[in-house]
């Protein structure tokens, strides 16, 4: 398999990269890992988080509710916000 990034030299390293590529700044971050270990969404995280600026009218369950919970989740902001709609 050739370089994903160069095209020219047989890929010898992870990311489907060579080791050219791999080691030259800013290549490796433009390809996501190949491996099947590798973490994939949104990280997991611990400890104190910001209270979202404002709450949801969306009602839970909903297609709404989960896109907001997805974004606050992506910005590492508390999930739930008191206010939210019930």
């Amino acid at each position: 398999m050739l370089c994903r990034h160069c095209q020219k030299v047989k890929s010898n390293r992870p990311r489907g990269l060579c080791w050219s590529c791999y080691y030259r700044p800013g290549v490796r971050d433009q390809y996501p890992s190949t491996s099947k270990y590798a973490r994939r969404g949104v990280g997991d995280f611990h400890g104190r988080t910001k209270l979202a600026a404002e709450p949801t009218t969306a009602r839970p369950g909903t297609e709404a509710k989960i896109a907001v919970l997805a974004e606050r989740a992506r910005l590492g902001l508390s999930l739930w916000h008191p206010l939210d709609a019930a």
